[in-house]
């Protein structure tokens, strides 16, 4: 959906299950800023819900990455009022979700300067012009 990430050749992804414990699952990098894609696999059917991003661009150009990187923002980041460690079984149960598919880039390396807040900007913009509206976990923007 996104030939913007193609070029970004640092990048992985990840199954979760109601089963997983995601800190073992997670495989997102430890020191990385970049952005992070989930779609939920559900009744044969793929989903995008939701769109995020982690770390930041400070003014001299240096990088500030969130104690454990990316992967520590995947697995102890808020959503839904608490860590997603939790929060992420409990969505996967009400929404009768089979799993998620977690897809992480990072953005910001030797070889590519984007800020992660821009690249996840641009893909909010490319799914609200798709879509008319923001991914379904995604609250607002």
């Amino acid at each position: 959906m996104f030939d913007e990430l193609e070029k970004y050749k640092s990048n992985g992804h990840f199954f979760f299950s109601e089963k997983d414990d995601l800190k073992k699952v997670c495989n997102a990098p430890n020191n990385g800023i970049g952005v992070y894609v989930v779609y939920a696999l559900k009744g044969g059917k793929i989903e995008l819900i939701y769109i995020g991003s982690s770390g930041k661009v400070m003014q001299n150009g240096n990088t500030k990455v969130r104690l454990g990187g990316m992967c520590d923002r995947l697995i102890n980041g808020k959503q839904f009022g608490d860590a997603r460690k939790r929060t992420w079984k409990t969505k996967l149960i009400s929404e009768n979700i089979e799993a998620l598919d977690i897809y992480w880039y990072e953005t910001f390396d030797k070889k590519n300067r984007d800020i992660p807040n821009f690249v996840e900007g641009t893909l909010m913009q490319r799914f609200y012009e798709i879509y008319g509206s923001l991914p379904k976990w995604n609250v607002e923007y």
